[in-house]
């Protein structure tokens, strides 16, 4: 196999990878701030649901959790899944999982803010969603966000458990190179480990230029 076929497969994977971080974070960013409302609810059904929900994401392997994803209906309920659901049961997997972490993350970035700060703008009349968006949020985001980053650089790496229901991504590739009669030994693997070192990389490099933006919040 030529350098230029393995280089080929392996951004082949790399692609996959990609819709794999970027489809996650869309999806968990938000939906773990929805969690947090939900773990904060004066609803105590909907809390415990929740904290049950956060407590098994956060204390059981993702790998496991991906094939309950894919598998789980067809075991419950006799239910095939169609060819297509490998990818978003991955995509399923990962959102639900990172959202838990997430909403954690938040909880400890709302919780850090003075209670003063929620008595003063009910004094200027603020209402509980006009705290929350203009006072609240800016800060909470500007205080979660190294450890959110370091979640970020995890999820780069996580995307390789995707091979657990046979998700194609860059490692499972190269995996599948070495493996190749006319593999060219462990050079794929060396490639995919500085590809994910370079794309880590531009990962902390961004978020530092957002926290820098976000300094003015301090």
């Amino acid at each position: 196999m030529s350098v230029q076929t393995m280089l080929g497969l392996l951004g082949q994977g790399f692609l996959t990878t990609l819709s794999i971080f970027f489809l996650t974070l869309i999806g968990s960013l938000p939906l773990g701030l929805l969690v947090y409302f939900g773990k904060k609810s004066r609803l105590a059904p909907l809390r415990w649901v929740v904290n049950a929900y956060i407590s098994i994401m956060r204390g059981t392997p993702l790998m496991l959790q991906l094939m309950v994803v894919y598998f789980g209906p067809n075991l419950l309920f006799g239910v095939l899944p169609p060819a297509n659901w490998r990818f978003g049961a991955v995509i399923t997997g990962f959102i639900i999982n990172y959202a838990a972490y997430f909403a954690e993350i938040y909880r400890g970035g709302i919780e850090s803010i003075p209670a003063g700060q929620y008595e003063a703008a009910e004094v200027l009349g603020y209402t509980r969603v006009q705290t929350f968006c203009k006072i609240i949020l800016p800060q909470m985001v500007k205080r979660v966000l190294p450890a959110v980053t370091n979640e970020v650089i995890t999820l780069v790496k996580d995307t390789s458990l995707a091979y657990v229901i046979g998700v194609v991504e860059m490692f499972t590739r190269a995996k599948q190179i070495n493996s190749a009669p006319d593999s060219p030994g462990m050079l794929a693997f060396v490639v995919a480990g500085v590809i994910y070192w370079v794309f880590n990389l531009v990962v902390t490099v961004v978020m530092a230029r957002v926290e820098k933006k976000m300094s003015y919040y301090q």
